[in-house]
């Protein structure tokens, strides 16, 4: 195997497999899907997805199938339920070197824009989540780059990969699977059809491979579930998640930008530099952009172009546009270093130490914020902060010197930190974690099969460390009518939302224990800069109604 891909390995298992396991399943949506595994297991219905013991129609079955397959090995677990978007992730990088590789990128370009792959927040952030949209980006992205190929060599192999890829995709996701690379694909083969040939017998083969792999469980759940099942996954969860607020309200035209220069987190300086076209006109024809640049940009802007479109917005759905923008910014960035003129290391000077504060403020925001990290071990965060300040320093020491050439190994590795730090320094640490403290409180005071409800807290997550099913209230009164059941029920809430209910009850609640909980999914700017442990750390309470 070459150094190159060894080295891509090695870092993207660094950023999206070591501690996997250790955050808690807090994160909601993060829920469905291990929870839904668990379930699949436990009743054997490898058929039909069931949340919370309910049926569950509105994700396709494939990533429930692999988080299954990892608990019937290692048993349930975090870190098996996020194996899937782990591995998603390692095999995206190792696809952006290779597509690199055949955009006409040198090596050191290719594997530069594989190690932006593998340390940019946005992939090290969903690599970390028992969610499809990585594993789903892994699929587009092969689709796109085999059908480009297919087009290109008219080999019969490609069509058959083009097929796989989108059938797997669709199994995961579902049409989108399909859409993001037609609106990629198409324009390309358009602008080149007098350099490609499109045979029919090709296309024919994806689509029939295709079909093969991706319709199966969709014609399974329409013979067991009948018409009613391909309306509320065709329908309600693709068409009107696109173009209705029925999901969630909508959102401004410029959405995406904060995400995308969030998402590529600690790169972002570069990209914003580049973008500007600091250092990026060159005079050397030998040195000018690869011809394939344009296809990158046509596989950056039309899926951007389209969820931007929808009304539907989500920052997970514009993963596919991270490999060629990585790629792109690859260019960029080694193109400055080979020119060795004093515009481009000006423009590398601006991005790095711009990166250089990055890291600092960083730095600053773990130590200033710790009080809200109540999870994490106070040393692991002093260690994450010295790991950001050293990282600083490097990338000062090659700005000062102009050691242009020693850039990509020293960011790549500088990103890793960088992800790590926030990893460990501020997410992650101590177990048990709340919800799994609270799952401990209702059972050692659950008598029987009394009901069990959440209310505003623990959303979702906690089902999967209880193991039995609960019911979820959505306001006030809904929690009123549930404490006053005739029979002994549980109820976990935040002790604010405890206080009030107390007020409207008629029969006085009693309180099992409480916990300590900081839910760091929903920690903001401001939060951290004006850290306050009584506003941001909650007092979850169990309380009874008997």
């Amino acid at each position: 195997m070459r150094r190159p891909v060894l080295t891509l390995i090695l870092l993207a298992s660094l950023t999206f497999l070591v501690g996997l396991g250790r955050q808690a399943i807090t994160d909601a949506d993060e829920a469905f899907y291990a929870e839904a595994a668990r379930e699949m297991v436990a009743s054997g219905d490898w058929l039909t997805p069931h949340f919370n013991y309910e049926r569950r129609w509105e994700k396709p079955v494939l990533y429930y199938w692999l988080t299954s397959a990892a608990f019937l090995i290692t048993g349930p677990s975090e870190a098996s339920s996020r194996l899937g978007s782990a591995l998603s992730g390692i095999a995206l990088t190792l696809l952006t070197y290779f597509i690199a590789l055949r955009g006409r990128a040198n090596e050191r370009g290719a594997w530069l824009a594989a190690a932006i792959v593998a340390s940019c927040f946005g992939y090290f952030a969903e690599a970390r989540m028992a969610l499809p949209d990585l594993p789903l980006a892994c699929f587009i992205t092969l689709t796109i780059w085999a059908a480009l190929r297919a087009a290109e060599s008219d080999a019969m192999q490609w069509w058959i990969v083009t097929g796989l890829a989108a059938g797997f995709g669709f199994l995961t996701k579902g049409p989108v699977a399909i859409v993001l690379p037609a609106i990629v694909v198409v324009p390309i083969w358009w602008y080149e059809r007098r350099r490609i040939t499109i045979r029919f017998s090709g296309v024919a083969a994806a689509v029939v491979v295709a079909a093969v792999v991706g319709l199966p469980w969709y014609i399974a759940m329409w013979r067991v579930h009948g018409i009613e099942y391909l309306r509320v996954f065709f329908l309600e969860n693709n068409v009107q998640r696109f173009a209705t607020e029925e999901y969630n309200g909508a959102r401004p035209l410029w959405f995406y930008v904060p995400i995308v220069l969030g998402g590529l987190l600690p790169w972002t300086a570069y990209v914003i530099v580049f973008t500007a076209g600091h250092g990026t006109r060159s005079q050397d024809d030998a040195l000018a952009a690869p011809s394939t640049d344009w296809q990158f940009v046509v596989w950056l802007l039309m899926p951007l172009l389209f969820y931007t479109a929808s009304i539907g917005k989500q920052p997970r759905y514009i993963l596919p546009i991270l490999p060629p923008l990585a790629i792109l910014l690859a260019h960029g960035i080694t193109r400055c270093i080979s020119r060795r003129d004093r515009a481009a290391s000006r423009s590398l000077a601006i991005a790095t130490w711009t990166t250089i504060g990055i890291f600092v403020a960083a730095a600053a925001l773990l130590a200033r914020a710790q009080a809200l990290f109540i999870n994490t071990y106070a040393t692991l965060t002093w260690v994450s902060i010295a790991g950001l300040v050293i990282a600083a320093l490097v990338l000062a020491a090659i700005a000062i010197r102009g050691s242009w050439s020693k850039l990509p190994i020293a960011l790549a590795c500088a990103s890793a930190i960088f992800l790590l730090a926030v990893q460990f320094g501020a997410l992650a640490g101590r177990r048990p974690d709340a919800v799994e403290q609270m799952a401990a409180l209702v059972r050692s005071n659950r008598q029987g099969n009394e009901r069990v409800a959440e209310y505003r807290v623990f959303v979702r997550n906690l089902v999967f460390y209880l193991g039995f099913k609960q019911q979820e209230l959505f306001d006030l009164a809904q929690a009123q009518a549930f404490l006053q059941s005739s029979d002994r029920v549980l109820l976990v809430a935040s002790r604010q939302d405890v206080a009030a209910l107390q007020q409207s009850s008629a029969t006085p609640l009693r309180v099992l224990g409480e916990v300590r909980y900081a839910n760091t999914a929903n920690l903001r700017l401001r939060d951290v800069l004006a850290p306050d442990p009584e506003k941001n750390v909650e007092t979850v309470s169990l309380v009874t109604n008997r």
